[in-house]
């Protein structure tokens, strides 16, 4: 099982004021990223209040396209001021089957984490199987 929920601020950059000429193009490069990958599940980029914001979810059965770390490194690299965290559980990582990972966006870096609130998935999100 592979879930998550994610979301991005995107911004050119961290300073007080992006280039707003810019920003659109950044915008307008994301949105043709997003439109191909063809996401059946929530995968969205919109304007609220003057700035740009990507909503993400999903829950397929396995690690799956699209491939939504491509898209925060994609951010990370092309708007550097971008911020956003992105909630995964994949009980097929055999690393981190029992945790839901946190990977965070700031200043064009990323870093993963374990999601201390929700983890260990068993027995904080489900009862053990016991059957």
């Amino acid at each position: 099982m592979f879930e998550y929920h994610g979301w991005i601020t995107v911004r050119e950059s961290a300073g007080e004021e992006d280039d707003d000429s810019r920003l659109r193009q950044i915008v307008d490069e994301l949105r043709e990223r997003i439109a191909a990958m063809d996401s059946p599940y929530l995968l969205d980029l919109r304007w609220m209040n003057g700035e740009p914001f990507i909503h993400l979810g999903g829950h397929s059965n396995h690690r799956s396209a699209p491939d939504v770390f491509e898209l925060f490194a994609h951010v990370a690299t092309i708007a550097p001021g971008s911020y956003g965290l992105l909630h995964v559980r994949d009980d097929e990582d055999p690393r981190h089957e029992n945790e839901t990972r946190v990977l965070r966006l700031v200043r064009g870096t990323l870093s993963e984490h374990t999601e201390q609130l929700l983890s260990p998935c068993v027995p904080t999100l489900e009862d053990p199987f016991t059957g």
